[in-house]
């Protein structure tokens, strides 16, 4: 991530500063995947949930854990069956005979840092559970409405290559998540690394045991109050604008992104550029967001599909038939 020389407006130094710690720490066990890092964090800073999309053994998981570790908040992990109810995610109101009165339990989505391991193999009755609580924040059980405590944060993994015993997440879900992360292979340097590092299984759990809690919650709420504040350009509105708006009129989409896609760019772009230690966004942060924003927000026509064509391929095409602003 670059970083430039110049007098902020705002004072971005505390979230440089916390944020590199956070990727020291998952960096003393996860060799590799700073890309993976970077954006978990963009997307920590930018109050957003994460889809994160790999096949098994690249650290998606573990990723994810060593994050909620390293912030002193609440989490929780749900392991997604096709058996799992909607009661066993938000809890459910059990009748209490001394009382003589039903009280709400509540389910292991009442926490700050969610992890929902292979989200796509719960049923539709249960993905339907998540919609609300992931958009308002909030679970409503018959009839009584409850609140979640902030930081809010799910962030869910699914396997590509597994169709089976699976279910396709609906587009409404899919647009919930502010990113979608594609998570790859390790290169050949960083798996070496990796096995001198952690050498036995027992120097694994020991590593992962010793990652140190870094930030706060309210550490967290100061920062994402910092990133509000990180200036846009109206030049650049119009082109994030622009580049959702083409990818409801490209031949090739059969579903184009929605209003909500320019908001979370908007988000994404903001929290990048305090990442890179900037006050204000460019051009070059909305492009590097573009694609985890907008990969899982559209759709390809059947015909693109079987050409091969990826959904990355036609955001990058629609950047660049638009001019930088400057």
């Amino acid at each position: 991530m670059e970083n430039f020389n110049f007098e902020n407006r705002i004072n971005i130094t505390q979230i440089v500063e916390e944020t590199m710690q956070i990727r020291q720490e998952i960096g003393r066990v996860v060799m590799g995947q700073q890309d993976l890092v970077d954006m978990l964090l963009v997307s920590l800073l930018a109050d957003g949930h994460v889809l994160l999309e790999g096949v098994p053994g690249v650290a998606k998981t573990l990723t994810a854990k060593l994050l909620a570790q390293t912030i002193d908040t609440g989490f929780s992990r749900l392991q997604f069956t096709p058996d799992l109810m909607p009661s066993d995610v938000v809890g459910t109101n059990l009748f209490n005979p001394q009382q003589i009165k039903f009280e709400f339990k509540k389910g292991p989505i009442f926490s700050n840092i969610i992890l929902i391991d292979e989200i796509n193999r719960a049923p539709a009755k249960t993905q339907s559970s998540l919609f609300e609580v992931m958009e308002e924040r909030s679970v409503t059980v018959d009839g009584t409405t409850y609140t979640m405590e902030e930081p809010f944060m799910v962030i869910a993994t699914q396997n590509p290559i597994d169709h089976e015993g699976t279910y396709q997440l609906p587009e409404a879900q899919l647009d919930r998540f502010l990113v979608k992360l594609i998570v790859d292979y390790p290169t050949l340097e960083q798996e070496v690394q990796m096995l001198h590092n952690l050498g036995s299984m027992k120097n694994m759990h020991n590593q992962i045991s010793s990652v140190k809690r870094v930030m706060s919650k309210h550490s967290l709420a100061a920062l994402r109050s910092v990133v509000e504040q990180v200036r846009v350009e109206p030049n650049i509105l119009e082109f994030i604008a622009k580049v959702v708006g083409d990818t409801r009129n490209h031949p090739a989409l059969f579903l184009g992104a929605s209003p909500r896609a320019s908001i979370a760019i908007l988000k994404a772009s903001k929290a990048w550029a305090a990442l890179s230690g900037r006050d204000f966004v460019t051009p070059e942060d909305v492009n590097r967001v573009a694609c985890p924003v907008l990969r899982h927000r559209i759709s390809l026509t059947p015909e693109k599909e079987m050409d091969g064509v990826e959904a990355d391929d036609l955001i990058m095409e629609i950047l660049k038939h638009h001019e930088i602003p400057r």
